[in-house]
C-alpha cells in the first residue's frame, strides 16, 4: 500500500518533494518506495529531471491500475465497518455532463438521508466516457445515452428527451413550436467531435431524409458551443434539459428540433460482471427514483418516460 500511495502521489504532484508533503512522511520515505516498487516490476516508473518527475509509458499503465487498487481497498474498508445496521460502502456513480446540475444535488441528498454510512463519488463525462468507466469497473452505476448493446452492461431505459437547436442571437427568434430539422440542416453547425453521441444523432437524422451536415466548428465542451453560437459562428444542438428553461425565459434562442425530431434515449446502466452490493443497489434505485421524480414533477423540459 505505501509503495502504490507513494506511485500515486508521485505522479499526482510531478515531484518526490510534494509527494511526501502530500503522505506527511519524509522524502527519503516516498524515493525508497519507489526504487523498492521499480525493483519489484523491474521496470522504470518515472523518467527523472531537474524539472520533475513524469510517468514513463509503462509508469503510466502502472499508475492506472495502482489507482483502481487502492480505490478497491477503500471500498472493502468501507464495508467492513458495517455492523450489520443499515448500509456502508462506497458508491461510484457516473453522470453525463448534461443531466448533472439537475440531477447531483436531489440525488446525494436522497441517498445522504437514507444511508449516511454510503459514501458517493460522483463522476461526470460524456456517453462514451461513461461506458467505458463501466466496463473497466471505475464506475459502479451510470445515468448514460443508450449505447450499442454490450454483454458486460445491464441497462435499463428510462427516458427520451428532444434536442434542441440553437440559434445565434442575429438569426431572428425561433419559432417556439421548433426548427424543422431540414431548415437546421441549412445553417453551419457548431458541434462536437465524432464519435460524440449527439454528433451521431444529428448525423443519422440527416442522413435518412437524404441531407447533408455543414459543420463550421468542432467542440466536445457544450459551454463553448453556447459561447460560439452567441458569437455568431453558427448554430448548435444541445439537449432539451440544458436549454429549455433558458429558452422559455427569453434568454436562449432555441427551440425542439421537429419534423422529424431527434430524441435521445437516456439508460441506467450496472457493470453485469461486478458483484452488485446493497449499496450499489440502493443507490441505483435512488437514482432512478430522482429521475422519475423530476420528470413527473415537470423539472425536466422535453422528457418523457420510456414505457
Amino acid at each position: 500500500m505505501r509503495q502504490l500511495q507513494a506511485l500515486l502521489a508521485v505522479a499526482d504532484t510531478g515531484s518526490v518533494t510534494r509527494a511526501a508533503e502530500l503522505l506527511h512522511v519524509v522524502q527519503p520515505a516516498v524515493t525508497r518506495q519507489i526504487h523498492n516498487l521499480e525493483a519489484e516490476l523491474g521496470a522504470v516508473l518515472f523518467d527523472r529531471s531537474r524539472t520533475g518527475m513524469r510517468a514513463t509509458d509503462i509508469g503510466v499503465q502502472v499508475v492506472e491500475r495502482a489507482r483502481r487498487a487502492l480505490s478497491e481497498l477503500d471500498r472493502a474498508r468501507e464495508e467492513a465497518r458495517s455492523s450489520g445496521a443499515g448500509l456502508h460502502g462506497i458508491v461510484t456513480v457516473g453522470l453525463l455532463a448534461s443531466t448533472a446540475a439537475l440531477l447531483a444535488v436531489p440525488m446525494v441528498s436522497a441517498v445522504t438521508e437514507r444511508h449516511p454510512g454510503v459514501r458517493l463519488r460522483v463522476v461526470t463525462g460524456y456517453g462514451g466516457h461513461l461506458s467505458r468507466w463501466l466496463e473497466a469497473g471505475d464506475v459502479d452505476v451510470a445515468l448514460t445515452y443508450s449505447q450499442p448493446a454490450a454483454a458486460t452492461l445491464e441497462v435499463k431505459p428510462l427516458l427520451e428527451e428532444d434536442l434542441w437547436a440553437v440559434a445565434p442571437p442575429g438569426a431572428g427568434h425561433v419559432a417556439a413550436e421548433g426548427v424543422e430539422l431540414p431548415e437546421l440542416l441549412q445553417r453551419a453547425l457548431v458541434m462536437p467531435s465524432a464519435p460524440h453521441a449527439i454528433r451521431s444523432l444529428v448525423e443519422s437524422a440527416a442522413a435518412r431524409i437524404g441531407l447533408a451536415v455543414d459543420i463550421a466548428v468542432e467542440t466536445n465542451d457544450a459551454g463553448v458551443q453556447q459561447q460560439l453560437v452567441h458569437g455568431g459562428l453558427g448554430w448548435t444542438v444541445l439537449p432539451g434539459i440544458m436549454v429549455a428553461d433558458e429558452a422559455a425565459g427569453g434568454t436562449l434562442n432555441a427551440a425542439p428540433i421537429v419534423n422529424p425530431g431527434i430524441p435521445r434515449r437516456i439508460v441506467l446502466a450496472r457493470p453485469i460482471s461486478t458483484r452488485s452490493t446493497s449499496a450499489v443497489r440502493m443507490v441505483a434505485d435512488v437514482l432512478e427514483e430522482t429521475v422519475l421524480g423530476l420528470i413527473g414533477a415537470g423539472k425536466w423540459p422535453s422528457a418523457r418516460l420510456v414505457q
